[in-house]
């Protein structure tokens, strides 16, 4: 993403993960889903760092609204991978993340994505108000 398109958006979290061989496509890459797999681990274990309580507890989580991802670099087993999670501004129940993946060996740009959450009460299936967990990440981001 360019600068531009950017600016507002806030770095929260980073996970590492290895790129594995049987995840390879005919083409030799790593195959175009398992982006959106990366972007995912990533996302839920900065979730279960910062909602723990209320994802267990509560029940309470969050569903995805949309998600894209941009190949920019095709990923090549063997080697490392790193997942950078951006969030913006957030609204009342949506919060709007964006990803970068990066090799750690080449910290080149290889895929960047997006994707709009919202927090929802699991019983009844309906949005609710964004933890203060997850406000105060964006709060907290603002100040770096």
């Amino acid at each position: 993403m360019s600068s531009v398109a950017m600016l507002g958006r806030k770095l929260v979290y980073r996970h590492e993960m290895p790129l594995r061989w049987g995840d390879q496509d005919a083409m030799n890459h790593i195959n175009n889903t398992l982006y959106f797999r990366y972007m995912e681990q990533a996302r839920v274990e900065w979730l279960d760092a910062l909602c723990a309580e209320e994802r267990r507890e509560k029940n309470q989580g969050v569903v995805l609204v949309n998600a894209s991802c941009t190949f920019l670099i095709p990923l090549t087993y063997p080697g490392e991978v790193s997942c950078d999670i951006f969030i913006g501004q957030p609204g009342r129940s949506s919060l709007p993340t964006f990803y970068e993946l990066r090799r750690l060996d080449d910290h080149r740009l290889y895929a960047e994505g997006a994707a709009k959450l919202v927090w929802i009460d699991k019983l009844s299936g309906k949005s609710m108000p964004l933890p203060d967990a997850l406000r105060l990440a964006f709060a907290d981001a603002q100040k770096t």
